[in-house]
């Protein structure tokens, strides 16, 4: 465990706060365009862009469920249209230990394979990544929470797996799927601007327990009806236009160092619309720059001394490529 964390006792459930938020989302599907069914064994389905239509709204509630119940999304005005900004009182467990889509959950080979990458709350009560054991922390509770970016239900046997890993029975689960191609899942993917900067600071090194608290912004851009131009709209509405507010408690050399490594523009692959640079790898996702994935501008604010670093820049006229393709 972290000797800088509290012991996960006396820290929030991320399942729990997600409760009401996930009741509120089913008890007004109708309202939503969301369409809500049960497996088999009594998992809840909650369909925001497969055959139901979705919208924006769903998206921003999906986002704060994602988050734990820990974090706040508003649809708001900026250049060049509808911006998703986040804020998040406890960025760390939110972002890193709820949002952040590390668990992978796959069934069968070839072409009706299904593999998905979780996120949620959920991930905290399986407990089956590394990066929890970073954190310290675990969920317990009796009900928990996922957000699938998949275009078909997840089968049986999965829901089964799932169960198991969580030690609830399949009745206590919930899992939102979000197609990339839909308004909601749009939404939802671009409000992991803070959760990116959260990511990529860990990567580099960068102590977890001194981040307090964070913003961050981006664009909503327009859906595409393929995945790969989803993926690449959704990836570079972070990627070019993209910005976080860090606060952390630390030294200045400290802050500074962070914030220079912090943007996109500080990778090596920054400088393409995302889903060209995924056809030149291959379509081969793990052959990307992991720094990469990360707003293309930053700010961190030392809150022991007060000073202000900022680095990168948001990129328009890119932006304003990947949206008209």
């Amino acid at each position: 465990m972290n000797e800088a964390e509290p012991p996960f006792e006396t820290r929030p459930s991320i399942n729990r706060l997600a409760v009401p938020l996930v009741d509120g989302l089913v008890g007004s599907a109708a309202t939503l365009r969301l369409g809500v069914s049960h497996s088999a064994d009594g998992a809840t389905l909650i369909d925001a862009g497969i055959d139901a239509r979705g919208g924006l709204e769903a998206g921003r509630r999906i986002a704060e469920i994602c988050m734990g119940g820990l974090g706040t999304v508003h649809l708001v005005p900026g250049e060049g249209g509808t911006h998703v900004h986040v804020h998040s009182t406890d960025p760390v467990l939110a972002c890193l230990a709820s949002q952040y889509a590390g668990w992978s959950i796959s069934e069968g080979d070839g072409r009706d394979a299904f593999r998905a990458l979780a996120s949620g709350p959920g991930r905290a009560v399986a407990h089956r990544e590394s990066l929890f054991d970073v954190l310290g922390y675990q969920d317990r509770a009796d009900r928990a929470a996922f957000v699938l970016e998949v275009d078909r239900p997840p089968p049986a046997t999965v829901i089964g797996k799932v169960a198991v890993d969580c030690g609830l029975d399949a009745s206590r689960l919930t899992f939102i799927l979000t197609p990339t191609r839909s308004l909601a899942g749009t939404v939802q993917i671009v409000a992991r601007v803070l959760e990116v900067a959260l990511h990529k600071a860990h990567t580099l090194g960068f102590p977890l327990a001194a981040i307090v608290d964070g913003t961050g912004w981006a664009p909503i851009p327009p859906p595409a009806p393929d995945f790969v131009t989803a993926m690449g709209r959704t990836n570079d509405a972070i990627l070019f236009g993209g910005h976080a507010t860090l606060f952390v408690d630390t030294s200045d050399d400290a802050a500074r160092t962070l914030a220079d490594a912090l943007p996109a523009t500080a990778s090596r692959d920054y400088g393409k619309p995302f889903a060209r640079i995924f056809k030149d790898y291959g379509y081969d996702f793990y052959k990307i720059d992991p720094l990469l994935f990360a707003p293309a501008a930053v700010r961190v604010c030392n809150l022991d001394t007060g000073a202000v670093f900022e680095a990168g820049a948001r990129d328009l006229d890119r932006l304003h490529e990947s949206f008209a393709r």
